[in-house]
């Protein structure tokens, strides 16, 4: 039994993007020409169904090889080699959030880059109220940024920091947007406020508008959010910041290695 038209025209177009002949972002012929090219005198006008382009089209779309965007037309999907993040248990490091992500970048051979924070005092929402044990009139230091790999954007992070932290133990550093040299661990100690150790709370969700928008995801696409939620805590329990950093699943994923096991080779 011979395959559906619509399968050979999928097939035959997955061929072309596998080999690079349709690169990543290429744009697909136009639904009139893929009719008349692969029409092999099917219909009475020489060109194959415009239903049957249209179901070859959703079969690519499905397998996640292009994506239609209205009103410009069908293009090829960018294909993201993931990023392995190692989770590191170090109750004095930054973990994946600070500078031992980055290091682990450059070990891998590609390029870490963090825009200049974008730092603000706020009110805290319920969430950060509740992380930081903080009364309702308290207000926090949020330090947002935007990181990429290989100049393609790759997470965005905001820790949210006690306002106390710069009345009453002068860490005038988190009001500055820059980054901390050595990170913001680091500073914290050097004042006194310590993290010993940390909690972390790991969620999947859908993109928002605003994620969907810089990490460029169609919203055609489904790709789910991988979302960090980390609370540090001092050698008294008490807790020093949260920080909530957050993943599409297409470019990201993480490693956790426990006792003697071989290096792993990379993929």
């Amino acid at each position: 039994m011979s395959e559906p038209m619509y399968r050979l025209i999928a097939d035959d177009l997955r061929r072309q993007i596998e080999s690079g002949s349709l690169p990543p972002g290429a744009q697909l012929k136009s639904e009139v020409e893929l009719r008349e090219e692969y029409g092999q005198g099917q219909g009475p006008d020489g060109k194959t169904s415009r239903n049957t382009v249209r179901d070859a089209i959703k079969l690519l779309v499905s397998r996640g090889l292009v994506e239609t965007r209205p009103g410009q037309g069908t293009f090829v999907v960018t294909k993201m080699i993931p990023f392995v993040s190692k989770l590191n248990t170090d109750p004095e490091s930054g973990g994946i959030e600070d500078q031992i992500y980055k290091l682990d970048v450059r070990q891998r051979g590609r390029t870490p880059e963090e825009t200049t924070p974008r730092v603000e005092v706020q009110a805290p929402s319920g969430l950060v109220a509740q992380e930081l044990q903080l009364a309702e009139d308290k207000q926090v230091i949020s330090r947002h940024q935007e990181r990429r790999i290989d100049q393609t954007p790759w997470s965005m992070q905001t820790t949210f920091y006690p306002m106390d932290f710069v009345t009453e133990h002068g860490a005038s550093q988190l009001l500055m947007a820059a980054n901390i040299k050595g990170g913001m661990v680091k500073y914290l100690e050097t004042l006194g406020i310590k993290q010993v150790g940390w909690r972390d709370t790991i969620v999947g969700r859908p993109p928002t508008g605003n994620e969907r928008a810089f990490f460029g995801v169609s919203d055609k696409v489904q790709v789910a959010i991988f979302e960090f939620r980390r609370t540090g805590y001092a050698e008294d329990g008490t807790p020093i910041r949260f920080t909530v950093t957050v993943y599409p699943a297409d470019r990201n994923q993480f490693q956790m290695e426990a006792g003697r096991v071989p290096p792993r080779a990379e993929q």
